[in-house]
């Protein structure tokens, strides 16, 4: 269990945030693990499309399995969660009257239906899992920030080999995997924040 006994503000959980790559033995209740998954989704996306879906993976057998796919990056072991991080369009695009605000009038929610069918009817496949893989980014944000928020520490990690992770878990083969994400309580500092200055990354006009 994490030390703090209060919630993190969202920018004292940025300003503390660390990629973390050593975790302290023990498990991460439930609970804490359904809330961050929670906040993630509260992320925006265009039409509201929601198109991340999370594996939750604390089974060692599992975690040797991703180690392996994601070139044996040793955080995947140490951490007792590891987060799988996916984008399914095709769900979506199945299930489109679910992302649709319940009070949408019907000639609302038909003239919603219609945008997104010609928008996503002019894509390629690998097209329409890119666009949901960059709307999933937006979710893998807010999940590094609600776990730190709790007193998680958390490992991001794109180096893997996709097929192979999904082979791992059964997932489709036109789903985009956006990230792993090690999550756990810290057994190490972490490397003190080095970016740029608002100066450099930002023109105000």
């Amino acid at each position: 269990m994490p030390n703090q006994t209060e919630s993190l503000s969202v920018r004292e959980a940025a300003e503390s945030r660390r990629s973390i790559r050593r975790f302290a033995p023990g498990a991460v209740p439930e609970e804490d693990l359904r809330e961050i998954i929670r906040v993630a989704g509260l992320a925006p996306s265009a039409w509201n499309a929601q198109p991340w879906r999370f594996i939750v993976v604390r089974d060692p057998e599992l975690k040797a399995q991703l180690a392996v796919a994601a070139n044996g990056q040793r955080q995947i072991l140490s951490a007792p969660v590891v987060i799988v991080v996916y984008a399914d369009i095709r769900d979506v695009l199945a299930h489109v009257d679910e992302i649709i605000h319940p009070t949408a009038t019907s000639d609302r929610r038909a003239s919603t239906s219609s945008s997104i069918a010609r928008f996503f009817a002019s894509k390629t496949t690998s097209e329409q899992a890119a666009w949901a893989n960059a709307q999933s980014n937006i979710a893998l944000g807010f999940l590094l920030l609600a776990a730190q928020s709790l007193g998680y520490a958390t490992s991001p990690m794109l180096g893997f080999d996709a097929v192979k992770v999904k082979e791992v878990l059964g997932l489709p083969a036109d789903v985009a995997v956006t990230a792993l994400v090690a999550l756990g309580v810290a057994d190490e500092q972490g490397r003190a924040h080095h970016r740029h200055p608002t100066e450099r990354i930002a023109t105000f006009r």
